[in-house]
């Protein structure tokens, strides 16, 4: 089995069908593997060989899904990359991953010959737009001249078939390998913890150049479901398309919730044939999660994943007990931990870090022996979340190691203290972060956005944390932005938060 095959089990499941729509445009499974199999032909004339690696750069579109496919079945592997980034992320990228072609947009030309610059693996520039640019293949014209047989390449199931390059939120990015059965089995998994009813439609709103995306991608092939892909998340078009298509759920993250929750713009849809949604990539605030489900009747399943773990580690099941708060069970096939300092087991209930094992946990990071052997060990991810989990094998992430406050020797969750501000009315986001403090080591600050027309002053929102908190809890500094950092798929970069505290205050 490889992700070849597991789409193909699509049309051996179900027969020719509407997969996506995409610009109210129909595609079915059958355009898409045909369209695949042209491209991956043409590639093989370039002379892209099994485990090249090719990088594609592009918002989501059918494109996307027949490069991925075209690119797995020349053997090659695939390196996606958020358009978002910038020259010097994207050359380190083409860089490290030694990448022999790449498929973007005209619309990216600019950042691409800027990062291509000196690097001599880097053959090919394939642009999906009909345009004349030197330098560059048309995208269309690999398909047209070439046949929709599938290649006849051998295609084993610990091959590389993608390598993920993290946002950067630590240091460089760094390359996560995944083979084809680390993908596979995660789709096949994460399936299995609910069926989906063949008249449910899906909207796509995640990137498919992220972790989240992918495997969203890649467990619809096993249902016969209609798929609506937009080419990058907005409130205003999301609702459009769910009054539509008339949508009955999508996986999305904290922010667009929180988005949706609180725009008037959303009051002007039918959003009511929405029933379930899924959440992950980062922690979606309890009162976030409740006041949605509240507003407009939607049951959202949170789960957890991460890249190195293909991505998906738990979620809630479709059927089971849901509870706010918690990020579901492990997904079948997977085994989780929660360990201490000595990788010792702890007992239900007390906080450690999540290690994770199973079919779905990378090879390692590309290039890196180093820092593989610091997060893999003995066949366990370590994970470098801190989580506790209860006596019905619910998880509970608490938070990344490195994000925890040490003040006067206390240990402070920020997701606790995020927690409480996000009950405060006029907030619509925040985080906190521990900032040096020469009396107490560390002390807490928040970083609160307001909701449009609110004011708040930072005695007030320290007064409504005291009424929630332990006072050694409370922030002790409140600085007010019109948005908080996030990475391209909407979790909190705490760590760019932390370099504009240092920066403003040098």
């Amino acid at each position: 089995m490889n992700l070849v095959d597991l789409a193909e089990q699509n049309y051996e499941m179900f027969g020719e069908i509407t997969t996506i729509i995409f610009n109210d445009k129909e595609y079915t499974n059958v355009e898409l593997f045909k369209s695949a199999n042209k491209l991956a032909n043409g590639l093989m004339k370039l002379g892209v060989k099994p485990q090249d690696k090719v990088l594609v750069m592009l918002m989501n579109s059918p494109d996307v899904i027949i490069s991925y496919q075209g690119i797995l079945r020349a053997g090659g592997i695939i390196i996606p990359v958020v358009f978002l980034l910038g020259e010097k992320e994207v050359a380190h990228i083409l860089k490290n991953s030694e990448a022999v072609a790449i498929i973007t947009s005209s619309a990216f030309m600019e950042k691409v010959k800027i990062a291509k610059e000196g690097i001599d693996t880097l053959k090919h520039v394939i642009i999906v737009e009909d345009e004349d640019i030197p330098g560059t293949i048309k995208y269309s014209e690999l398909l047209a001249e070439n046949s929709d047989e599938r290649p006849d390449v051998d295609i084993k199931e610990d091959d590389l078939a993608v390598i993920l390059y993290t946002a950067g939120t630590t240091g460089v990015p760094k390359g996560v390998m995944l083979t084809h059965k680390n993908l596979y089995t995660n789709a096949q998994s994460g399936a299995k913890t609910g069926e989906r009813a063949p008249e449910e439609i899906g909207l796509h709103v995640l990137p498919l150049s992220h972790s989240y995306g992918l495997t969203v991608m890649n467990a619809g092939w096993l249902f016969p479901n209609k798929n609506v892909l937009m080419p990058w998340f907005d409130l205003e078009g999301a609702c459009k398309l769910i009054e539509k298509y008339k949508v009955t759920g999508f996986s999305g993250v904290p922010a667009m919730y929180a988005m949706m929750l609180n725009s008037p713009e959303v009051d002007k849809y039918d959003l009511s044939s929405l029933n379930e949604c899924g959440s992950g990539s980062a922690p979606l605030p309890v009162e976030v999660l409740k006041a949605f489900e509240e507003k407009f009747n939607v049951a959202i399943l949170e789960g957890y994943g991460l890249s190195e773990a293909a991505p998906v580690v738990s979620t809630h099941y479709r059927g089971r007990k849901r509870k706010p708060g918690s990020i579901g069970q492990a997904i079948p096939g997977v085994e989780v931990k929660i360990v201490d300092e000595n990788d010792n087991e702890v007992p239900v209930g007390e906080l450690g870090e999540l290690i994770v094992k199973g079919p779905n946990i990378s090879p390692g990071y590309y290039k890196l022996p180093e820092e593989t052997s610091k997060t893999f060990k003995n066949g366990w991810l370590y994970t470098g979340d801190m989580a506790k989990i209860d006596e019905d094998e619910y998880l509970y992430i608490v938070e990344r190691k490195k994000d925890l406050i040490i003040r006067g020797g206390f240990n402070i969750v920020p997701r606790d203290v995020d927690e409480v501000l996000h009950l405060h009315p006029a907030v619509i986001d925040a985080a906190v972060i521990g900032i040096p403090d020469p009396v107490m080591g560390e002390e807490i600050k928040a970083y609160v956005v307001l909701k449009e027309g609110e004011t708040v002053t930072e005695e007030e929102i320290i007064q409504h944390c005291q009424e929630h908190l332990a006072k050694y809890k409370t922030p002790k500094v409140v600085e007010f932005l019109d948005a908080l950092p996030r990475n391209p798929i909407g979790k909190i970069m705490r760590k760019e938060l932390r370099e504009l505290h240092a920066k403003t205050n040098e």
